[in-house]
């Protein structure tokens, strides 16, 4: 790897994942621009955003097995493309159903973008090196959600929600024809899969089928309840404009602050009190929610961040920490649990909100969290 230095690749590895993390979430704070402009119901707008987190659920252990298997900078050159034309596509339509199924064509892609930069970083970088970069892809995923939210937030007022579709695009296209032109020369995949444990296998394992149910668990509750926020701080006692709302979503670089501080916690007293004391946080963030003060909401939007990285930290160093091989194919596996417990959430509480309003969207939130609670104490009990 002597073509790129270390800060460059850093950088280069930092556009291309925030870039891809960007186009998931970029329609959030709109969606109620969305419901009022197609004349749609809650739920029928918010799957604008699930149905590109089922994308990537969907097609992440393929990309992950295909990443083992071949060079993967072709993969990415596809992904790019595909992902950047969905998003060009869905800026010129005027179907609310065609949005939704080029979403789902731009999840399919992400995979082929992320997952396949990571197989190449481990395949081609020295261990001491790789831990570094792999922070600056950890911190991007963060950044690049915050991005995406901010971006269609504030590009829509001034102009139209469909410029952020551009913008993104642009930025994914750019981003992985950079990545595709500078990264240097791989080294040659082995053609199959690494000794150890199969999926199948992995899946057999109750210890790690609990910590892909924290996984499931914890995007479930996070992913709706930022989905959600628009709608309810949209209408009285709040009614915030979408500059507002958008704002709110800075809460979101709690993580990058709390995920690093959340492995360190996790090292000294175990996994399991991290997950019990997160899940915890994130539980009294719902219930400080309801206060009717934006201030209040705020400052639980901090807290609901705060409890949902230190749960998913430490739900991925203990899964790693009982695995001495197949760790790819058990991130693999955690990153389709991960994410289809976000498009899940998205759905399901989608219908709590339609009947309940706000209430439905905690209450199912806190009866997830009392599963995730209660992982945290079994795994506290395990020793790990």
């Amino acid at each position: 790897m002597k073509q790129l230095s270390p800060l460059a690749l850093q950088a280069l590895v930092f556009a291309l994942v925030s870039a891809s993390f960007t186009t998931i979430y970029l329609v959030q704070p709109v969606l109620p621009v969305l419901q009022a402009e197609f004349g749609v119901s809650i739920s029928r707008a918010a799957q604008t955003v699930s149905m590109v987190i089922l994308g990537v659920a969907l097609s992440t252990l393929v990309f992950g097995r295909l990443a083992d298997m071949y060079p993967v900078k072709p993969f990415i050159a596809v992904g790019g493309t595909v992902v950047a034309a969905a998003g060009i596509a869905c800026a010129l339509t005027g179907s609310l159903d065609a949005i939704i199924a080029l979403r789902l064509v731009q999840g399919f892609g992400i995979p082929a973008l992320t997952t396949c930069l990571a197989a190449y970083l481990a395949r081609n970088l020295p261990v001491e090196r790789l831990n570094v970069v792999m922070g600056s892809y950890v911190s991007a995923t963060v950044v690049g959600g915050l991005g995406g939210r901010l971006l269609g937030g504030w590009i829509h007022p001034p102009l139209h929600w469909r410029y952020a579709f551009v913008t993104a695009s642009v930025m994914v296209l750019a981003t992985a024809a950079a990545a595709v032109a500078l990264l240097p020369a791989e080294a040659r995949p082995a053609g199959t899969s690494d000794t150890g444990p199969g999926y199948l296998e992995l899946m057999r394992r109750p210890d790690l089928l609990r910590t892909f149910a924290v996984g499931f668990g914890s995007l479930f509750v996070f992913g709706a309840t930022f989905n959600y926020l628009p709608f309810y701080l949209s209408a009285p006692p709040f009614s915030a404009d979408t500059n507002r709302i958008t704002l709110l979503y800075l809460t979101y670089i709690v993580g990058v602050i709390i995920a690093p501080l959340s492995g360190r916690f996790s090292n000294r007293f175990g996994n399991g009190l991290t997950m019990i004391l997160g899940s915890l946080t994130f539980a009294a963030a719902l219930l400080l929610s309801h206060v009717p003060h934006l201030g209040v909401v705020c400052l639980s939007l901090g807290l609901a961040c705060a409890g949902f990285f230190a749960i998913h930290a430490a739900a991925v160093g203990s899964m790693n920490r009982r695995l001495s091989s197949s760790r790819g194919r058990a991130n693999s596996l955690y990153i389709l649990w991960y994410y289809l417990g976000g498009s899940a959430g998205i759905t399901v509480m989608g219908y709590g909100f339609k009947h309940f309003g706000w209430a439905g969207v905690t209450g199912s939130g806190l009866a997830m969290l009392a599963l995730l609670l209660a992982a945290g104490v079994r795994e506290l009990r395990s020793g790990r």
